[in-house]
């Protein structure tokens, strides 16, 4: 794969639009997924998503292709959920009508409470530890792999998804969501 993804990116050099379409095809997921769960609202994760591709078709040929392509592409992604959310605090909020519109999704009524819960927890997270616990837990990268696309040691991403695991399950029992004596949060 990784020779492929090469060639696709020699071939989106040449401004090959089959070729960028199939990157977006590939990592789009992995994009849109990270800038959900750092943003944590569909419309903005779709925005950024769009501006990471962009950004991403920009900058094609300053990627090392010694490296993989994913980490780099994530990183880029990062960043402009970093500016992003820089950005919202500047924007006024939505108003009331668009903060309660109905959910129309199957009733998951356990399985959604559990997910809101960790979603929020998540959200009170320093961005930082956000961002790897993300990148560590649900897009699988190692923490070396990590370390690159957050431009910083290998130690501190160590540190940051350990700090992140504890005060998600810190955040989890303090709200009830799981009993003060269970154990397996730890290891999420």
């Amino acid at each position: 794969m990784p020779d492929e993804v090469r060639d696709l990116v020699r071939r989106g050099l040449a401004r090959d639009e089959a070729a960028l379409a199939e990157l977006v095809e590939r990592f789009g997921g992995q994009v849109f997924g990270l800038c959900y769960r750092l943003l944590g609202h569909r419309q903005d994760a779709e925005d950024v998503t769009q501006e990471s591709f962009a950004r991403a078709f920009r900058s094609l040929a300053s990627w090392d292709n010694s490296r993989d392509f994913v980490p780099w592409l994530l990183a880029i992604a990062g960043n402009r959920c970093r500016s992003w959310l820089a950005a919202r605090l500047r924007r006024p909020r939505p108003t009331d009508e668009v903060d309660h519109l109905p959910d129309r999704t199957p009733d998951y009524q356990q399985a959604r409470h559990l997910a809101e819960e960790v979603d929020l927890a998540l959200a009170a997270l320093r961005d930082e530890y956000r961002q790897a616990f993300v990148l560590f837990h649900e897009h699988h990268l190692s923490y070396a792999e990590i370390a690159v696309a957050m431009s910083c040691p290998l130690g501190t991403v160590k540190t940051w998804v350990h700090r992140a695991r504890r005060q998600l399950a810190d955040d989890l029992r303090r709200r009830g969501v799981v009993e003060e004596n269970y154990h397996a949060v730890r290891r999420i």
